[in-house]
């Protein structure tokens, strides 16, 4: 056999028909690489939902590149020689199939990109790494926009991007006459709740995906989560269909009720493509487009097609600026000094906080909760207690199936935790109990009240949430969007901050809060 020209390495994130890396692609004399192996499942404890969902849309990728044909070599998980790591696999690999270069499209993951490096120069193998296309920025572009700024801020970088691929944009003024609906979009359900609602599609597992699933709980029975619902899109086709529903079925009600939070509805009217985006089997240029088409005709409201379209065109591509232009420091931010141990109860539900346990739940369920569940419930709560940030990450990025490093990291660190002391976020995102308690039924059935501080009844969320504004009173009154909330100490006594402060400090220790 001939030597190979070129072995195109796709990730297990990477998979697009499309993408960078086929470009010049000659089946005669190229070949695609292709490996699950076990660390990307255990260098954080990943989900068991997590794990099935990449490696079952891997192998029905595999699928669609030998239909393409596609010359692949493909490692499985349960292999006899699997090596276990990406560069061990590869490594091991390149022995017989001695190609002349490698190419990859960049990774999402900067520990990924470090290996794959060290792994072609042990080799001696160049490494063509491509940009990669399914974003709307470049790395090196969101640098300019970066370069000499004093702060960073996403609703500036969004307005470029509107007016730079002309999204919701009449001439050069932004369509109805302003940049951002949030505004519109904050609102809870009534004390009916929000009655019927369209279920997602729900894609039952195929051969391939009850085979993975069989592995997965073979091999990964100690992870969190479980597989029994188990109904994700994983393939380009399922998530198509996906897409089509959520346009027409849940993006004309997504803008005001986009924070509302209610027991036992995991979807409401959020979208739950991000999976599908980040895995590549969607590209945000569809999406957006189809976002603004059904608003242009006239199905969806544009407080709606903003709020949803300034997720994907705005704050994607802002965290993965941030990703890529801040790494590898960035993972080791922790800018308020929080070193607390995550609660074990985060790896099973078992707490007595019905908000949390709520999330927590679902989120082992399902391996999703929707935007507002992960950052004022489950990251909220872990900022006001002070876990360490790393660890946070580490959860975010283990339980949730479309947790890939280069946007889950900043979303953790930089605007759940605030561990990058204001890079990514003007404020730290803290309130008390009250809010969950305005968002969602939930505080009704807790055995705390939201509206108390101390005492047996006090809901941890508010003590802590005091707390936290006297640890951090110095910096959060230097800013002027928590002055306001710091002017609020000042009607607390010396015996009332104690209190606080004593609470907390059992809350903290795990005297308050779990059912173990």
């Amino acid at each position: 056999m001939s030597r190979l020209r070129r072995l195109v390495i796709v990730l297990g994130d990477q998979l697009d028909e499309q993408s960078s890396a086929f470009d010049g692609f000659d089946p005669a004399q190229d070949a695609v690489w292709m490996a699950e192996v076990a660390e990307e499942s255990t260098h954080i404890t990943s989900g068991q939902a997590r794990i099935a969902l990449f490696l079952s849309a891997m192998r029905h990728f595999a699928q669609t590149l030998e239909k393409l044909r596609r010359p692949l070599h493909y490692a499985r998980l349960d292999d006899p020689d699997n090596r276990g790591s990406l560069a061990a696999q590869l490594t091991h690999d390149l022995t017989h199939l001695q190609p002349r270069e490698l190419v990859l499209t960049a990774p999402g993951d900067w520990r990924v990109l470090q290996a794959l490096q060290a792994t072609a120069h042990a080799a001696g193998l160049p490494l063509d790494i491509r940009e990669d296309r399914h974003f709307y920025t470049t790395v090196r572009e969101f640098a300019t926009h970066a370069k000499g700024r004093k702060s960073l801020r996403m609703e500036y970088f969004y307005r470029e991007q509107r007016r730079r691929h002309a999204v919701l944009m009449d001439g050069d003024q932004p369509t109805g006459g302003q940049w951002n609906y949030d505004a519109d979009n904050r609102q809870p359900f009534g004390p009916k709740g929000p009655g019927w609602l369209p279920q997602p599609p729900q894609f039952e597992p195929d051969a391939i995906t009850r085979e993975v699933m069989a592995l997965v709980r073979s091999l990964f029975a100690d992870h969190p989560g479980t597989l029994d619902h188990f109904a994700w899109p994983v393939t380009r086709q399922q998530a198509l269909q996906a897409l089509d529903a959520f346009i027409a079925e849940r993006l004309p009600h997504f803008g005001p009720w986009q924070d509302a939070i209610w027991p036992g509805e995991p979807w409401l009217y959020h979208a739950q493509l991000g999976a599908a985006l980040n895995l590549k089997l969607l590209n945000p240029r569809e999406v957006v487009a189809a976002a603004e088409a059904a608003y242009r005709a006239g199905r969806v409201p544009l407080a709606s097609a903003e709020g949803f379209i300034r997720q994907l065109l705005g704050w994607r591509e802002y965290v993965r600026g941030i990703y890529w232009t801040r790494m590898p420091g960035y993972q080791q931010e922790n800018a308020l000094d929080a070193h607390q141990p995550l609660p074990a109860w985060y790896w099973d539900g078992r707490t007595d906080l019905a908000c949390l346990h709520d999330a927590i739940t679902q989120t082992l369920k399902h391996g999703y909760a929707h935007h507002i569940q992960r950052l004022m419930v489950t990251g909220l709560y872990a900022l006001l207690m002070g876990v360490t940030p790393k660890e946070v990450h580490a959860w975010y990025l283990g339980v949730y199936v479309d947790a890939v490093e280069w946007v889950e990291l900043p979303n953790t660190l930089g605007m759940s935790q605030y561990a990058d002391g204001g890079l990514l976020a003007s404020k730290p995102y803290i309130a008390s109990g009250k809010y969950i308690d305005r968002m969602s039924p939930l505080c009704r059935s807790c055995r705390y009240d939201p509206a108390q501080r101390t005492g047996e009844r006090a809901c941890p969320v508010t003590t802590l949430y005091w707390d936290f504004l006297l640890r951090h009173e110095a910096r959060l009154a230097a800013n002027p969007r928590t002055a306001l909330q710091v002017k609020n100490l000042e009607r607390l006594d010396d015996a009332e901050r104690e209190a606080i402060r004593a609470r907390a400090a059992a809350i903290r220790s795990g005297e308050i809060g779990s059912l173990a």
